[in-house]
């Protein structure tokens, strides 16, 4: 049964007070528990010390008396193979107590004798050790596995009477963690959904003694998780996109981007019949940018690769809207007023959305041209949707104020032809 190691600690306090009183402590001890002999009809403390090693001796024993005057301390440790008590230690002072340390496993008894007064004590002293060991095994693309062993010190006793051999039992309880939180309470465990990162985990195993054994294991990630922003999503074809690899753990140099065709013209292919190939370009760069020359609504794709030796993970990522480049149109004001004494509105302008070439004719109410302008590649949208075609001049002299006709022609980054025709009042004012 599971108990937390706070309990055992006040479990252990507990047990304390109730010897607070006793001739043998333990002051040091971190645990406490009795004998249950089988035979021998008295009760010993037993102590607990618990050791980083299985070699450490960290047992100590106090005795303490109320006898006066000087006293004869004499201390036996108890012989399993003769069932016997043999002498260890002597000291003759004049103290109320005396302090045995650096002790073996075993049971200790105290003989105090002052005059003709003796008093005899006895407790068994444990050096109890817990050795974990952590590893990570099976680590693939999917899942890992977490793997823990452990020894423990065996805690034996004997019984005084009979020299029969008594375990003394432990609870031996299991932690996993990451940093502060707890992932298992079991000794092997499976990690589903790896994470991106070189991630330390701890093995904690101890007892109701506080004992503990501790091992750290780093796994080594070989997952990736693929991910980008991207910047505009929308706008005037040519649409210029550039694109920030978010991506976590993947291998550089091996990224794979996906940029398909538009998805009216895949629809069109499909409804035709036949086998129709959606990718417009694989581009092989670990943060492109991409332009979208023509108009319609694209979906892009990121391959991310993380490569080691023996394995290549995968994972993909796509964006979750459409990247739009909008349709051609054309469209102009029907007023300006060049030379009216303020820079506003002085120029006829065409605005233009998603046009690769566009050419403007103006003439006048008898069909004379007037003006003549036209664009054979416009690449920059942020600069090509507001064009100042005509400056109200014809020959380098002001044009007569009045209504002139524009005929636009052009074709749009959507494949279409765009034909749009209309008229404009100039006015101004005087030379």
């Amino acid at each position: 049964m599971y108990m937390n190691r706070s309990l055992y600690l006040l479990f252990s306090l507990i047990l304390f007070s109730t010897v607070a009183f006793a001739q043998i402590t333990a002051p040091d001890a971190d645990g406490n528990a009795f004998t249950q002999y089988p035979e021998f009809s008295e009760t010993d403390n037993i102590f607990v010390f618990c050791s980083a090693d299985t070699l450490a001796q960290n047992g100590s024993l106090t005795v303490t008396t109320t006898l006066s005057g000087t006293k004869t301390f004499l201390w036996e440790k108890y012989n399993e193979q003769t069932a016997s008590f043999e002498f260890y230690s002597q000291e003759i002072i004049d103290a109320e107590s005396n302090e045995i340390t650096n002790l073996a496993d075993g049971c200790y008894r105290a003989t105090v004798t002052s005059g003709t007064t003796t008093d005899v004590f006895r407790a068994w002293v444990f050096n109890n050790w817990i050795l974990a060991d952590a590893e990570v095994v099976d680590s693939n693309c999917e899942t890992f596995r977490l793997s823990g062993s452990f020894k423990s010190a065996k805690l034996t006793y004997y019984d005084l009477s009979s020299n029969a051999e008594v375990e003394l039992q432990k609870t031996i309880n299991i932690e996993w963690y990451e940093g502060d939180t707890r992932w298992s309470t079991n000794l092997n465990f499976q990690v589903f959904d790896p994470p991106t990162e070189d991630t330390e985990y701890t093995l904690q195993v101890f007892d109701q003694f506080g004992c503990e054994g501790i091992s750290d294991v780093l796994y080594e990630s070989m997952i990736t998780e693929a991910g980008f922003t991207a910047d505009p999503v929308e706008g005037e074809a040519p649409l210029t996109v550039t694109f920030t690899n978010t991506s976590e753990n993947g291998t550089p140099g091996y990224y794979e981007w996906f940029f398909y065709r538009d998805i009216d013209e895949i629809k069109r292919e499909a409804e035709r019949g036949g086998e129709v190939d959606s990718i417009m370009l694989i581009a092989y760069d670990d943060a492109p940018v991409y332009t979208f020359e023509n108009s319609g609504s694209y979906m892009v794709k990121l391959v991310s690769k993380h490569i080691t030796e023996s394995f290549t993970c995968v994972d993909t990522f796509t964006f979750e809207n459409y990247f739009v480049a909008d349709t051609s149109f054309i469209v102009a004001a029907n007023v300006f007023t060049p030379n009216t004494g303020d820079p506003i509105n002085d120029d006829f302008k065409i605005k233009f959305w998603s046009m690769k070439s566009l050419e403007i004719t103006i003439v006048n109410r008898w069909g004379r041209t007037v003006h003549h302008w036209q664009s054979g590649d416009i690449m920059d949208p942020e600069n090509a949707r507001v064009e100042s075609v005509w400056d109200g001049r014809i020959g380098g002299r002001y044009a007569s104020p009045g209504v002139y006709y524009w005929n636009a022609y052009g074709v749009g980054r959507d494949g279409r032809t765009q034909s749009k025709r209309g008229f404009v009042h100039l006015f101004r004012g005087r030379d």
